[in-house]
């Protein structure tokens, strides 16, 4: 397979305008309209918020419908699509168009769930070999720089929150869990009860803020990331694509695959991550992972926490 070309570089859209590389598909198109969203002109605007709220309907509007539908003129619609540097008009409703396919296909891996009737062999082998890819590809995106801060700060930041929220909670979970194991100052945020305010007032400047979220992105969650870029934190996001609004307030940031043979989309990524970073920062605490350890365990034992081990059976 021949390698994709490099990104072109263009004068972007906004005051203060600098280069940028050209949007190839709609999350990078979105990643580049949220990063530039508050230098655009009132008109420019109008024209982002549509496109971000309703790409199915833009994806078959002419100049002129869309020019009507927001209230502006026709030459504002093709300035603002050549100043993302789309080419023109055009290039703007064929990522829209590429959006609406992609969601047409996850309707119709839907339809094909249910007309499948795969054996319980097949599916197993199926879900085996997607969940291997999606770990491969995440694992394969994810650079030395972004690695290496990520796990300093869960290592060494004054005090770790982590945040995920429905299906995310699980690997959310998992990784406070595990680095609780490791180092002190650990804290899983799960705003039960209505409590998140309460939780995130704990949330200091120093601190590492951990949030987990997929598409369709948890408002909790986001604003929880907000509240902590603006509070001095280092923030971490854990996500699905870059047009994840997550990817604003990051100082780190993880893109993780989450493909499935359903619409049920696949967590196995997130949780091989999960326990990957716990294990950096058990490299870097060194021994004192060992002591820590040791006490967890006589606690476990004091407590009487597991059941005790059955004797072995006596041979016949």
């Amino acid at each position: 397979m021949a390698a994709k070309p490099a990104a072109r570089s263009v004068d972007g859209i906004g005051a203060g305008a600098v280069k940028v590389a050209v949007p190839e598909t709609f999350p990078e198109l979105l990643t580049q309209i949220r990063a530039r969203f508050d230098t655009l002109s009132p008109s420019h605007k109008l024209l982002a918020e549509r496109v971000m709220a309703d790409p199915e309907t833009v994806a078959f509007m002419t100049v002129s419908e869309l020019a009507s539908a927001v209230g502006v003129n026709e030459a504002t619609v093709v300035r603002f699509s050549s100043g993302l540097g789309l080419k023109g008009y055009p290039g703007l409703t064929k990522l829209c168009r590429e959006r609406l396919q992609e969601q047409a296909q996850m309707l119709r891996r839907f339809d094909r769930l249910e007309q499948m009737g795969d054996s319980a062999a097949e599916m197993i082998k199926r879900t085996v070999e997607l969940d291997q890819s999606n770990i491969s590809r995440t694992f394969a995106r994810i650079d030395d720089a972004t690695w290496d801060s990520a796990v300093a700060q869960l290592a060494g930041a004054a005090r770790v929150h982590v945040m995920g929220m429905r299906k995310t909670h699980g690997p959310a979970y998992l990784l406070g869990y595990l680095l609780r194991l490791l180092r002190e100052d650990v804290e899983i945020i799960t705003a039960s009860l209505g409590g998140l305010t309460d939780e995130m007032r704990r949330v200091r400047p120093g601190d590492c803020f951990v949030a987990v979220s997929i598409h369709r992105y948890s408002t909790a969650t986001v604003r929880a990331a907000e509240w902590a870029h603006q509070c001095g934190a280092h923030v971490i996001a854990m996500t699905d694509n870059p047009s994840s609004p997550l990817a604003k307030w990051a100082d780190d940031v993880f893109y993780l695959d989450a493909s499935s043979t359903s619409v049920l989309r696949s967590m196995t990524a997130f949780t091989s991550l999960s326990q990957a970073l716990a294990n950096g920062v058990a490299q870097i605490k060194g021994h004192s992972v060992r002591d820590t350890l040791l006490l967890e365990e006589r606690l476990l034992q004091d407590f009487g926490v597991y059941s005790a081990e059955a004797s072995p059976p006596e041979p016949r």
